[in-house]
């Protein structure tokens, strides 16, 4: 059976009045993946200074500090003597600290009061929230014969 015959027509061709954007828009994709591909890649670190030797003089420790009065008037910070202006540092040092250290206060048993109530009181001024006395269980029995 033969095909049926198309029957001719006559195409007009126009020009194209709107511009074709598909091989500009391939263009500028190869372009884009050049320039991903170029871009020198950051490295994922950062620069930290990091502290050099531990600084001389009383350790600041960032959970719990303790405050000793010793019988002889000196004031001791974690074992290490400072004098009025060392505590005041300490303390203030202390405050700075996001969750703030516990500050104990422990004077020994035959510690002169006056030197105990000028430390209490340096404490205070100093604004420490976390302050706590520790060892009167020891002088329990103060002014008591055994």
């Amino acid at each position: 059976m033969p095909y049926p015959r198309i029957k001719p027509t006559t195409v007009q061709f126009r020009p194209m009045w709107e511009m074709n954007t598909t091989p500009l828009i391939d263009v500028l994709l190869v372009l884009l993946i050049m320039m991903i591909i170029t871009i020198p890649l950051k490295p994922h670190s950062l620069e930290i200074d990091l502290p050099g030797e531990p600084p001389e003089g009383p350790a600041l420790d960032y959970r719990v500090n303790r405050v000793v009065v010793t019988v002889d008037g000196r004031t001791l910070w974690n074992g290490a003597q400072v004098d009025e202006a060392g505590l005041a540092a300490l303390l203030a040092a202390t405050r700075r600290f996001k969750d703030e250290p516990q500050l104990q206060f422990g004077p020994e048993a035959q510690a002169g009061y006056e030197e105990s109530a000028e430390v209490i009181r340096q404490i205070k001024e100093s604004g420490v929230k976390r302050f706590a006395f520790v060892g009167n269980e020891r002088n329990r029995r103060f002014g008591k014969e055994d």
